[in-house]
């Protein structure tokens, strides 16, 4: 029986890279035990893109080349989006601020307006577009994941304050990247841990994105380079 396509929600998670240079740590916590989606395990921040998503200013918005390989495979108009859902999970499940010093030219809808009132605008630059992965036919719920990687120096706010967090995560913490296998995780995040150890210390775009495509028909391993550029 084929999925309906429509039960698949576009999502953002980001892994925020501490002391990358020297000492490099990344920022977990622990789904609930009631949680219907991995109950229990160490993840990333990270959540579905809501319907406001799409029309939240940004003060700067993705670099081309992640905007331009976020469009492969996918709606071109869901960039802007996916962006500023990475950055609302962020804040909603951490309580930090990707963001810059600035107004909002609209009132903020109720999901952002905690964040707004911080004094920040959401600022996409910073994000790093580094993995994709569908989740596998037959699980309680499916996401088309877009996971960013993102420097901490880039964060706005004090990175071992997490008292703004939603309790959707537990046991905020910054982990050792070398100790983080020996957490509880999903598959996927294993795999997306070893993408980010192979660039920790990697300032630049990756070469392509890896992209985990798991549909109904078969499971693929795909390598996003994005479309060819105009001019």
């Amino acid at each position: 029986m084929t999925t309906d396509k429509s039960q698949i929600r576009n999502a953002a998670t980001v892994i925020v890279l501490r002391d990358r240079l020297t000492a490099p740590r990344i920022l977990m916590g622990q789904r609930g035990a009631k949680a219907v989606f991995m109950p229990n395990k160490f993840v990333f921040p990270g959540g579905a893109v809501d319907d406001t998503d799409a029309d939240i200013p940004l003060a700067a918005p993705l670099p081309d080349l992640c905007a331009n390989r976020l469009t492969e495979d996918a709606d071109p108009a869901l960039a802007h989006a996916i962006a500023v859902a990475a950055i609302r999970e962020l804040w909603e499940e951490t309580g930090l601020i990707l963001g810059r010093p600035g107004t909002w030219d609209m009132p903020p809808p109720p999901d952002w307006e905690s964040f707004a009132a911080t004094g920040y605008v959401p600022h996409a630059a910073p994000l790093q577009f580094t993995f994709r992965a569908l989740t596998p036919p037959g699980r309680p719920r499916r996401f088309d994941a877009r996971f960013f990687l993102v420097d901490a120096d880039d964060i706005a706010s004090d990175l071992d304050n997490f008292d703004a967090a939603c309790d959707e995560l537990s046991h905020l913490q910054w982990v050792p990247l070398s100790k983080a296998r020996a957490f509880d995780m999903p598959f996927i995040t294993e795999v997306v841990l070893a993408e980010v150890e192979a660039r920790a210390t990697d300032l630049n775009p990756p070469a392509s994105v890896p992209f985990f495509k798991n549909n109904d028909e078969e499971s693929l391993f795909l390598r996003l380079r994005g479309k060819p550029m105009d001019g």
